[in-house]
C-alpha cells in the first residue's frame, strides 16, 4: 500500500508505503497473496488491506504530517479484485469509533474474508457460461469491452454464488478493490467508477450501465449489490468523521472516486488522444487513449477515466522483460550495453528476418514457442546473434502495433 501527497504545484511533499509480507507478517502472505493448493485460486485477506491503511496513517501521524491541509483524496486499486460486505456492515462502517483502528471495527464485516484478485484463474467454467449466455465471446466483448476473462469480477461473483449461495445471500454490497478503499474513507459504500467497472465483464461500455444479460448470467440480485456506476472523476462526498476525529483531517476534505491501477496510469501520465504508453515489465502492457474503439477477442476496452465519452485500450503481453533478458543472456553475454550495440549494428526491418518469441503461453495472441522466418518467409532454426536481437525487439513492437490497430488505434501520419 502506497501513499503520496502533492501540493497545488504537483510537487511531492510526502510519500511512504506499507509492505504486506514484511510489515504485516501475521497474515502470512507471499507477495501480498495466498496461492491456494489448486495453483489457480489466488486471494488476499481483506483485513490485511484495512490494517495496512491503519498502519500507513499512523506512520504519517507520527511523522507530523498535517492532515488538516488535505483538500481532496483519491486512489487506485489493483483491477479485478473484489470485496464482499456482509449484511449490516454499512452501519458499522458509518459509525466506526475513532478510538479504535479501523480493522478492529470492521473485522466481522466481510462475508468473504479472502478476496479473489487479478492473479486468480479458477473461473474457466463461469467464463464459458457467460460467453454462451451472451451469444459468444465476440458479442460479450462488443458489450463489455472484453471477452470473458477468469480474473474479471463478474466471473468471480458467479463462482462465489454457485459454490457458496449462502455466502452470496449474506452479502449486501460488492466492491472492487478501488471502490472498497474509497468506501473506507467515505464511511459509506462508494460507487464503482466507469473505468474500473469496465474490467468486470458486467458493464455496457457504451451506455455506462450494468448489462442485464451479464448480471443475470452471473448471479441473482446482483444489480443492487453493485450500486450505480459513476464517472471516474466524480466527487463522492466529504471524508468520514472518523478521520477528522482520529487524524485531524478537515471535515471539508473531498473524496474523489477511486479507480483501477491501469486507468490511473493513463490519468497520471496525462495521456491525450492519439498518445500511446508502453510499460516494459515482466509483462509488457500497452495502453492508449482511443476515440472509436473496436472491441476484439484480444485486449480490453475500458471507459476512459479522464473523459467519460472516450475510451482506453489495454493490451497485455506476458512474454515481456523475461524474454528480453533471456535473449540478452544468450546473445549479448548478459550485458544490456552489448545488446544495444548489436541492435544498432542491424538495419530497421532486419533485412526481412522476423521472429516471434514466446517462452510461455502468450495472452495476445494465444501462442507459444520461438518461431523464426527469413526474408523468403521460410522457417529457420536460428539467427545470427545480432539478427536474433533485432528480430526479438521488432517482433515485440510490431505485435503491439498490430493488436492496437485491431482495437481501433490509428497511427497518425
Amino acid at each position: 500500500l502506497k501513499v503520496i501527497a502533492i501540493d497545488e504545484q504537483l510537487r511531492v511533499i510526502y510519500e511512504d508505503n506499507v509492505h504486506f509480507d514484511k510489515d504485516l507478517p501475521e497474515f502470512k502472505t507471499q507477495g501480498g497473496v495466498y496461492i491456494h493448493s489448486d495453483r489457480l485460486t489466488v486471494t488476499s485477506p481483506v483485513l490485511m488491506w484495512v490494517k495496512a491503511l491503519d498502519m500507513i496513517l499512523e506512520k504519517m501521524k507520527s511523522s507530523g504530517f498535517n492532515f488538516s491541509q488535505v483538500r481532496a483524496m483519491s486512489g487506485a486499486g489493483q483491477q479485478h479484485g473484489s470485496v464482499y460486505w456482509k449484511k449490516g456492515s454499512i452501519q458499522i462502517l458509518k459509525n466506526a469509533s475513532s478510538e479504535l483502528p479501523l480493522h478492529q471495527s470492521l473485522k466481522g464485516c466481510f462475508s468473504v474474508n479472502d478476496s479473489p484478485i487479478w492473479m486468480d484463474s479458477s473461473t474457466a467454467s463461469q467464463c464459458r457460461a457467460l460467453e454462451k449466455a451472451l451469444g459468444g465471446a465476440q458479442h460479450l466483448a462488443s458489450v463489455t469491452g472484453s471477452r470473458a476473462y477468469e480474473r474479471f469480477t463478474g466471473n468471480q461473483i458467479a463462482k462465489i454464488y454457485s459454490q457458496n449461495p449462502e455466502v452470496y445471500k449474506q452479502t449486501e454490497r460488492i466492491s472492487l478493490v478501488s471502490s472498497f478503499a474509497a468506501s473506507l474513507f467515505l464511511g459509506a459504500y462508494a460507487p464503482i467508477d466507469y473505468s474500473d467497472g469496465s474490467g468486470m465483464n458486467l458493464l455496457q461500455i457504451w451506455e455506462k450501465a450494468w448489462s442485464k444479460p451479464c448480471l443475470d448470467a452471473c448471479a441473482p440480485g446482483l444489480e443492487e449489490r453493485l450500486g450505480c456506476p459513476v464517472p471516474s472523476h466524480s466527487v463522492l462526498g466529504p471524508i468520514s468523521p472518523y478521520y477528522s476525529q482520529r487524524y485531524g483531517f478537515s471535515p471539508d476534505c473531498k473524496i474523489v472516486a477511486f479507480t483501477g491501477d491501469n486507468p490511473a496510469s493513463l490519468a497520471g501520465m496525462r495521456l491525450q488522444e492519439g498518445d500511446i504508453a508502453i510499460s516494459l515489465g515482466t509483462s509488457d502492457t500497452l495502453f492508449l487513449w482511443i476515440q472509436e474503439p473496436t472491441p476484439a477477442l484480444e485486449g480490453h476496452i475500458l471507459c476512459n477515466p479522464v473523459d467519460s465519452q472516450t475510451y482506453m485500450a489495454l493490451l497485455c503481453f506476458k512474454n515481456g522483460s523475461l524474454m528480453r533478458e533471456r535473449i540478452r543472456d544468450e546473445c549479448a553475454s548478459g550485458s544490456w550495453d552489448e545488446f544495444a550495440k548489436a541492435l544498432s549494428s542491424t538495419v530497421a526491418g532486419n533485412s526481412g528476418n522476423l521472429g516471434f518469441y514466446f517462452d510461455v503461453m502468450e495472452i495476445t495472441p494465444g501462442a507459444v514457442g520461438i518461431h523464426r522466418f527469413n526474408r523468403d518467409n521460410q522457417k529457420v532454426p536460428r539467427f545470427p546473434k545480432e539478427v536474433e536481437i533485432r528480430a526479438l525487439i521488432e517482433g515485440q513492437f510490431m505485435a503491439k502495433r498490430i493488436h492496437a490497430e485491431k482495437l481501433g488505434y490509428k497511427v497518425c501520419k
